[in-house]
């Protein structure tokens, strides 16, 4: 097993402004471009078809066809341009069921849909031509995608209200709950501007994989606060402690997401690869979060705020 070994950082070589000017940049530009997005379109994320509305078809090999399920020749038959009269808005692989799933956009669907009225007949020709078998249809209508985004929205806000309740239940003082709050956050506001950055739509699967990212955010912040609060010890000696636990955690979960991405990537398993990224971006961001934020706010705390 491969030992990873964290330097010590001296943080008495720096300011506590030097030390959050950097999270506190990125965050700000992550706010900008979530701000941009949602002046541009409506909404700070671009939202998948769970939450907009939209047609999906489930797809095999046809029978008489040769192609592979899975294979780089069987996407790309799908992603050609001139396979389908709309373009899809993501096609995923399903590899236990050996079938893609395409989705549509709302939007580029006909006006009568958006009743549930859409014929299938058109686009599901259009995938038998080109050598699959049309094993579902689903349409999902406007009026319950909106539903869905206010629950899935409602989630993720209650997880995160949930976790500040608890976070100032256990420290009790202001300064070192705002911390774990205020990296939380920037955790989470951070991956949402690199998927929009990367072409990565909102779905169910990467609001399941925000909320792990507030767990994974907590659970680091609270091993630094509780090292530098409640036990004894120098505070930079309770953050080395903190950061000799914390970081290389943290660094086994980041390679554990890239493997993951880079598997899916391969395999062509959209959702997977999409978690994966995520997953690496948030962890990277919590990183620095803790480390350099939450570590200047607890050193204010001690040496120069209400404790002292």
């Amino acid at each position: 097993m491969v030992a990873i070994e964290v330097p010590e950082v001296e943080y008495t070589d720096y300011t506590n402004r030097q030390l959050v000017a950097i999270p506190l940049a990125v965050l700000a530009v992550a706010l900008l471009i979530l701000g941009g997005w949602y002046l541009a379109t409506g909404a700070p994320a671009d939202l998948g078809v769970e939450f907009t509305g939209g047609a999906e078809l489930r797809l095999s090999a046809s029978e008489t066809s040769d192609l592979e399920m899975g294979t780089p020749e069987a996407r790309a038959q799908l992603e050609d341009p001139d396979t389908f009269s709309i373009e899809p808005s993501s096609i995923q692989y399903v590899p236990g069921d050996e079938t893609y799933i395409v989705t549509f956009r709302q939007e580029d669907l006909p006006e009568d849909s958006e009743s549930g009225d859409f014929d299938f007949g058109d686009i599901a020709g259009e995938a038998e031509d080109a050598g699959f078998t049309v094993t579902g249809e689903d349409i999902v209508s406007p009026s319950y995608g909106s539903g869905v985004q206010i629950q899935a929205l409602g989630g993720v806000v209650i997880a995160f209200l949930g976790m500040s309740v608890l976070v100032f239940a256990m420290f009790r003082t202001f300064v070192p709950s705002i911390a774990v709050v205020i990296s939380a956050f920037s955790d989470i506001v951070i991956p949402v501007a690199v998927m929009n950055l990367l072409g990565i739509e909102m779905t169910l699967g990467t609001v399941a994989a925000l909320l792990m990212i507030i767990g994974y955010s907590v659970d680091s912040d609270i091993l630094l606060n509780n090292s530098v609060l409640r036990r004894t010890g120098d505070f930079y000696e309770s953050v080395q402690r903190a950061m000799r636990t914390g970081v290389t955690m943290t660094i086994t979960s980041i390679a554990a997401m890239i493997v993951m991405a880079i598997v899916a990537w391969i395999f062509g398993i959209d959702l997977l690869r999409n978690i994966g990224i995520i997953l690496a971006v948030g962890l990277c961001a919590d990183l620095m979060n803790t480390y350099l934020l939450n570590v200047s706010l607890l050193r204010w705390y001690s040496f120069e705020g209400v404790r002292r």
